[in-house]
């Protein structure tokens, strides 16, 4: 099981960061997800990969309601990455990053993580609807909603007019 997780663990790691959207917050989630794995065990007849993905978004939710609840959730300066960056190119790809980063967060948990799992893990429908548990139509429908919601959210960020 450890070489299993420890190949798993850059996947992990991306759709942590995809949930967070802060790599210091991804780091401490994966970790989480780690550390359960390895005290709680994984239940039989369960995919190790699929049992991963949901304890590390059963624990991001758990974290984001327990943030909401202290309303420690604002972003505060300290926590931006202040470096300078001289290049053009890499300061737009920057604020376009940001801007995703910024659309992402604004989608609810369920249309974010589905997201996360087809966009970034590239998980098809079905091993989306396995690993959450929930029906293939609601994958489809969640996913499509985030997708517009995504998109009308960076079309208004940059003047576009949908």
């Amino acid at each position: 099981m450890k070489n299993q997780i420890i190949a798993l663990v850059p996947m992990i790691r991306r759709f942590a960061y995809s949930l967070t959207g802060n790599q210091h917050d991804a780091d401490d989630l994966l970790q989480n997800t780690i550390e359960r794995l390895l005290t709680k065990g994984v239940p039989e007849n369960v995919e190790l990969n699929k049992w991963m993905f949901r304890v590390c978004r059963n624990l991001w939710i758990d974290e984001y309601r327990s943030r909401k609840v202290r309303q420690t959730a604002a972003e505060s300066p300290e926590l931006i990455d202040g470096q300078i960056v001289n290049d053009e190119k890499q300061q737009t790809d920057k604020i376009s990053l940001q801007e995703v980063n910024n659309a992402m967060d604004i989608l609810p948990d369920e249309q974010r993580s589905i997201l996360s799992l087809v966009a970034i893990q590239g998980m098809s429908y079905k091993e989306v609807a396995e690993t959450l548990e929930i029906p293939i139509g609601t994958v489809m429908s969640r996913l499509s909603r985030a997708r517009i919601s995504l998109s009308q959210c960076l079309n208004n960020s940059t003047g576009v007019m949908a």
